[in-house]
């Protein structure tokens, strides 16, 4: 077996063989002809296995190859055994010797720009998960008004359902909402400030996420007597905050199932909005790099981005602070102060009259 590249003219240069007398060139082979016959280009650089048949016989040649030969067009094999071993050659010398300076195959040139994929990827992802859920939205509607139709049950437990199906019906358009808001930010549309209700957000999150940790036996109770409170600023990242830190909350309990009480109340001119978990708390000596972006006390690839998202949102976004306070063992809360404007219903008349 011989091993030869394909110099200038083109020209056969033996690199290597098994045979003593391969320094010759072949000389039952137009190599030029042949390739041309072939359909394969000539280039300076390019390496192929030879061996002959019988000692003054005819050779059978094979190219050196990255990767395996597509299969014949019409699916009926016509290559020899010893062509079909030496392109099993060829194709293990090709693979354990990359050469940089021969163009054997090489896959075109596909231009990567970081930079647009981290600002398109996300979109991309966006567009992915809004597709299922709106479908799961349009499915929860017709069974929403199936069951409103349904005379066979009781009145009491159809409003009950009815009731509960509505708050998922709220939660996912939250969700929708929120992923329309990151296409929004990719396209570079950033969604500006508005008036929305807090109470309204945490009970979307708190329908939604807790239907899916009951299935995994941990429960999540609000504690709020709070009927409205409105702040200002995007809706969806106070969604996103408040996610992230009943997620995490969830993981921190996931061992002892313990539930995870979400409070919301009103201090003065300060909302408070807590999760406390009952799980295995946070080491002392880590606590103050909990919002570090991408630090995390799971194990490598879980994430780590969370914490630092939620306070990213709660000082850049609504102007507010986090705070953490945690004992190992024990379990931990998050605490969020937020500041309230002046609310409307206590806003001033226009006009007084005199009575």
């Amino acid at each position: 077996m011989t091993l030869w590249e394909v110099g200038d003219g083109p020209s056969l240069i033996p690199r290597a063989s098994s045979d003593p007398a391969s320094r010759q060139q072949p000389a039952h082979i137009d190599f030029d002809t042949t390739l041309k016959r072939w359909g394969v280009p000539i280039r300076s650089g390019s390496r192929y296995l030879g061996c002959r048949l019988a000692e003054d016989g005819s050779w059978v040649i094979a190219p050196v190859r990255l990767r395996p030969a597509v299969g014949p067009p019409d699916g009926r094999e016509r290559r020899s055994p010893t062509r079909l071993t030496l392109e099993l050659a060829g194709l293990c010398l090709g693979l354990s010797d990359r050469r940089e300076t021969a163009e054997i195959e090489r896959p075109p040139v596909i231009s990567i720009d970081p930079l647009k994929d981290l600002l398109t990827l996300p979109s991309v992802v966006a567009h992915e998960a809004k597709n299922p859920l709106t479908g799961a939205k349009a499915g929860l509607q017709l069974t929403m008004e199936s069951l409103g139709r349904m005379e066979d049950l009781p009145v009491p437990r159809r409003l009950e359902l009815l009731e509960e199906l509505g708050e998922v019906l709220e939660a996912l358009t939250r969700a929708l909402d929120f992923l329309q808001a990151v296409q929004d930010r990719a396209r570079g549309a950033i969604r500006g400030r508005e008036r929305f209700d807090v109470v309204g957000v945490v009970r979307s999150v708190i329908a939604l996420e807790g239907r899916v940790l009951r299935q995994q036996g941990i429960d999540v109770e609000l504690v709020s007597a709070l009927d409205t409170v409105h702040l200002n600023g995007d809706p969806n990242l106070l969604y996103e905050l408040l996610i992230n830190l009943v997620r995490n909350a969830a993981e921190a309990s996931s061992e002892r199932r313990a539930p995870i009480t979400v409070r919301l109340e009103r201090e003065g001119d300060t909302l408070r909005l807590s999760v406390t978990d009952r799980g295995v708390g946070i080491p002392a000596y880590l606590v103050d790099r909990v919002f570090e972006p991408g630090f995390t006390t799971k194990s490598p690839g879980d994430g780590g981005a969370g914490l630092a998202v939620v306070r990213k949102v709660a000082q850049e976004v609504f102007g507010g602070t986090v705070a953490v306070k945690s004992t190992e063992g024990a379990g931990t809360t998050f605490a969020v102060s937020l500041p309230i404007p002046v609310q409307r219903s206590a806003m001033p008349p226009f006009f007084t009259t005199d009575s």
